[in-house]
């Protein structure tokens, strides 16, 4: 496991705007895991480690993109339709064996190799087959519509997927295209998850009387294990310093990344940022964004580590923000900003100048077919509902004091975040 430098989190301070803490992060950070080969039916989920080269054209040679007839487009008459005899059949998979001749047409189908000299394709619905068996061919094709080149698509010796991907299944399929049954991809980020706080209740059992269920922990995993992280559940830590301090030192030689959330503030009962510091190094970030509070950084005997806040709403944006963005990192992955589309308002907001706000809201039609973001009615940063009834966050930039019904918003919808 690589190790990380002792001050790699050391800054901060004042209120740091969301766009300087990502571009701090991927300044600092350096991959931590290794690179292994795995077969394609194990590479979706997994980070890109090397550039996919292609070996070959794609399309490795010219074909029709449809069902019709291959013609030299110099054949056909500017404006009228043309009648041209059929002389040959070429299937997917087959091959003429021979170049098309002057004033013929060849029937060719999606997928078939374009014989030679033929440059264009009349798709069949707009082609008629005479009772002689020649074929009408409509006025108005342009020179090469419905022929692709070889390698239009993907050039020979071109990236195809650059490293650093977290790959999709469409990437898998473009490596399968081009010939690879096998890629290499970074090892799964090692990550150490527990929950703090003699309030917690595991579910699956009774709730004991003034006791709730820990929930975060469970969103955490579920988040992390879509970015293709191998998480470990350390379940539940009471809230006494030695036994979170044992834990962490316990966890951090056999993980890349240790995450908890709950008990980083400085409150009498948050004991992680003791044990943090007792084993390594602490920091936190005061990012200037709502919801959310500070967030602790650090490292655990090399090992980074990250502390959010309790309340729910809290852990997903400041995980959004800041635990994604590390994770991708430390697993040789691109944090990339997530996609935001420009929506139109259906509520009223207020907010202070200064930080980046998240309202949760929902899509709703509008009047002329417009989108619109609908707001969550209440806006409190424990309330688990809001981010179940609603289709994502309405993001407010620093400079933003409000937002009126009316307004274009930036939407970004819980799918390129979570």
């Amino acid at each position: 496991m690589a190790q990380l430098s002792d001050d790699c989190f050391a800054f901060g301070g004042a209120l740091m705007p969301v766009d300087e803490a990502l571009a701090e992060l991927r300044a600092r950070l350096r991959p931590v895991t290794g690179i292994e080969r795995v077969t394609l039916h194990e590479a979706a989920g997994r980070i890109l480690a090397e550039d996919v080269i292609a070996a070959v054209d794609l399309p490795p040679f010219a074909n029709s993109a449809v069902d019709g007839y291959a013609v030299r487009h110099a054949d056909l008459a500017p404006d009228a339709d043309t009648i041209l005899p059929v002389g040959a059949r070429v299937p997917a998979g087959g091959a003429l064996g021979r170049p098309i001749r002057p004033g013929e047409a060849v029937r060719i189908f999606t997928g078939a190799p374009m014989p030679e000299g033929a440059d264009t394709v009349m798709m069949q619905e707009d082609a008629e087959v005479l009772p002689d068996g020649r074929v009408r061919l409509r006025a108005g094709l342009k020179r090469g519509a419905n022929a692709r080149d070889a390698g239009e698509d993907v050039p020979k010796g071109t990236v195809a997927l650059p490293a650093g991907r977290l790959l999709r299944p469409q990437d898998v399929g473009m490596a399968a295209a081009l010939g690879c049954d096998a890629i290499a991809v970074r090892a799964r980020l090692r990550v150490a998850l527990f929950s703090t706080g003699d309030e917690l209740a595991p579910p699956g059992a009774a709730l004991p009387p003034l006791k709730v269920y820990d929930s975060n922990r469970f969103t955490l995993h579920a988040a992390l294990t879509r970015l293709g992280c191998a998480v470990t559940d350390l379940g539940i830590l009471p809230d006494r310093a030695e036994a979170v301090a044992s834990a962490l030192a316990e966890a951090a030689p056999a993980h890349d990344l240790l995450l908890t959330s709950g008990g980083v503030s400085t409150g009498e009962e948050d004991h992680v940022k003791a044990a943090v510091e007792a084993a390594g190094s602490l920091f936190f970030w005061r990012l200037a964004i709502k919801p959310g509070r500070p967030v602790a950084l650090g490292q655990v005997g090399g090992t980074a580590f990250a502390g959010l806040p309790g309340n729910p709403v809290a852990v997903v944006v400041t995980f959004v923000h800041v635990v994604r963005p590390l994770a991708l990192l430390l697993a040789g992955g691109t944090a990339v900003p997530p996609l935001r589309f420009p929506v139109r308002a259906a509520f009223r907001y207020r907010k202070k100048a200064g930080r980046r706000e998240y309202v949760r809201a929902s899509l709703v039609p509008g009047e002329g077919g417009a989108v619109e973001a609908r707001n969550f009615p209440r806006e409190g940063a424990g309330l688990l509902s809001s981010l179940v009834r609603t289709d994502g966050l309405v993001e407010l930039d620093e400079a933003a004091t409000g937002v009126a019904p009316g307004d274009q918003v930036a939407f970004l919808p819980y799918s390129e975040l979570l």
